[in-house]
C-alpha cells in the first residue's frame, strides 16, 4: 500500500513537472552558455524548484487554514489549472524559439518558477499536506519526482538528437493525455469532497 501510494504519487508529481515539455525552453534557454556553465545553472534553478515546491508542501495546509480555503476548492482550481496545461502540451501554439527569450543568464524564472514548480504541481503538494498521509513518504515521492526530473533536463541535448523534434513532441503530447486524466480526476473527487461538504 505504502509502496504503491509511493509510486503513483512520484509519477504523478514528475508528469506534473513537465520536464520532456520544458526541454525545448531549456535548450533554448542555455544554448549560448558554456556546457559546464548550463549544469550549474540547471542544478541551481532546480533547487530552487525542489524548496519551493517543498516549501508549499509545508505552509500549504497553515496558507490554506489563513484564508478558510476548503480542501475541495484546491482540487478544483488544481484540476482546472492542469487541464489547462495539459491542453496546451496536446495542442501546443505556434512556437517563435528567439522571440522574447531573455539574453542574459536565467535566474529563477522561468526555469525554476514556473516551468518546474508551476501552479499545478504547488497545488497538488498543498492537497496532499492537507492528506492523512505520511509526510517522509510524500517529501520522498518529491524528490523522486524531482531527481527524474534533473535526469531529463540534464540529459536535454543527448534527449534531442536522440529523440529529434518531432519525437519530443510526441513526448510532450502523451504526457498531456495522461495530465488530462489527472485534471479530470482531481476535479472530480474535487466536486464530489464540495458536494460531501455542502449536499444541499
Amino acid at each position: 500500500m505504502i509502496m504503491s501510494f509511493l509510486i503513483s504519487t512520484s509519477l504523478s508529481l514528475f508528469l506534473l513537472m513537465d520536464s520532456i515539455g520544458n526541454l525545448p525552453i531549456y535548450i533554448a534557454l542555455l544554448k549560448e552558455i558554456e556546457p559546464k556553465r548550463q549544469r550549474i545553472i540547471i542544478i541551481r534553478e532546480l533547487l530552487i524548484a525542489l524548496f519551493t515546491i517543498i516549501g508549499f508542501y509545508f505552509l500549504g495546509s497553515v496558507f490554506l487554514d489563513l484564508l478558510s480555503i476548503e480542501q475541495a476548492s484546491v482540487m478544483i482550481a488544481g484540476g482546472i489549472i492542469l487541464f489547462l496545461v495539459s491542453i496546451r502540451m496536446i495542442f501546443p501554439l505556434p512556437k517563435e524559439p528567439n522571440k522574447d527569450l531573455p539574453k542574459e543568464e536565467p535566474f529563477i524564472v522561468p526555469l525554476a518558477i514556473p516551468l518546474v514548480a508551476g501552479p499545478a504541481i504547488l497545488a497538488a503538494v498543498m492537497l496532499y499536506s492537507h492528506e492523512d498521509q505520511n509526510m517522509w513518504i510524500v517529501l520522498s515521492a518529491i524528490v523522486i519526482a524531482w531527481s527524474f526530473t534533473t535526469l531529463v533536463l540534464f540529459s536535454a541535448s543527448h534527449l534531442k538528437k536522440i529523440l529529434g523534434t518531432r519525437g519530443i513532441a510526441a513526448c510532450e503530447k502523451l504526457m498531456g493525455l495522461l495530465l488530462t486524466l489527472m485534471a479530470v480526476d482531481m476535479f472530480v473527487k474535487g466536486m464530489l469532497a464540495l458536494k460531501a461538504i455542502n449536499p444541499s
